[in-house]
């Protein structure tokens, strides 16, 4: 299991970071792929709902397109819903339809809007390379430290019903974790950019909103008894498994440095 996760992280690793750096149309397609799997594996882990997959992801390939153009938002969003319920009408069926209508619509809009705010945040003026990879990196780094201290100091579960491996001790970990990392990415790379005070604001509300984001997606995965999203990484799971934590975080982020850097 960890010779597959390590070559994983030996290809993909280059990969984003060559999409990161170079921006624009490669982090946009590199974005598409990981919200479309995404959607495909959402609609898998709650399959028992009966989720309208192809549907939902051609109007997840849509939205995220008139997203990046901004063009026809709104139109496409209306135009969709309405699509989505007209199909679900002519099925000539009732049961189970709240949980079917609820579990298309989250899969295709919600995930869908809140991870193109990676594509927001690469294509800030002038620094947003930096704070995407600040992000990833940090993302990166307070999980392995989350899991790592979790798993050999953590008594205390954090969130038994939903992620049962998950501790306080590993939680407040990552948070500390997160803090020294985000420290180091500001001397090696954003000292221009952002003060101290702003970086250690940054990395508190990364490291909570990361954690909580990964046991959002977690929720899901419990109450249809779904170890993994997918496997299309290997020994990593499904890309959903390995971008669960910017669901939250990735917007949060993006409107706190509006906000703080105006």
């Amino acid at each position: 299991m960890l010779l597959p996760r390590i070559l994983t992280a030996l290809v993909g690793i280059p990969i984003v970071m060559l999409c990161i750096y170079i921006g624009g149309l490669p982090f946009f397609f590199m974005f598409f792929a990981v919200i479309i799997f995404s959607v495909m594996e959402f609609y898998t882990i709650c399959k028992k709902y009966n989720p309208m997959n192809i549907i939902g992801i051609f109007i997840a390939a849509v939205f995220y397109i008139s997203l990046y153009l901004n063009l026809y938002v709104q139109e496409v969003i209306i135009l969709s819903i309405f699509l989505i319920f007209l199909i679900t009408m002519l099925r000539n069926r009732i049961n189970n339809v709240s949980c079917e209508l609820a579990i298309t619509c989250f899969g295709t809009f919600f995930l869908t809007w809140s991870l193109y705010h990676m594509v927001l945040i690469r294509d800030i003026a002038n620094y947003g390379m930096q704070y995407i990879i600040f992000l990833f990196v940090n993302i990166w780094v307070l999980d392995t430290g989350a899991y790592v201290v979790g798993k050999k100091f953590g008594k205390h579960k954090l969130a038994k019903f939903i992620s049962p491996k998950k501790t306080i001790e590993g939680a407040i970990a990552g948070v500390f974790t997160g803090i020294f990392t985000a420290i180091i990415c500001r001397e090696i790379f954003m000292q221009n950019i952002i003060s101290i005070q702003e970086t250690i604001i940054f990395a508190i509300v990364i490291s909570i909103v990361g954690q909580f984001s990964d046991l959002a997606e977690s929720l899901f995965k419990r109450d249809c008894n779904i170890k993994d999203s997918g496997n299309i990484l290997p020994g990593h799971g499904g890309m959903l498994d390995r971008f669960d934590s910017y669901i939250f975080c990735a917007p949060i982020f993006y409107y706190l440095i509006i906000f703080i850097k105006g």
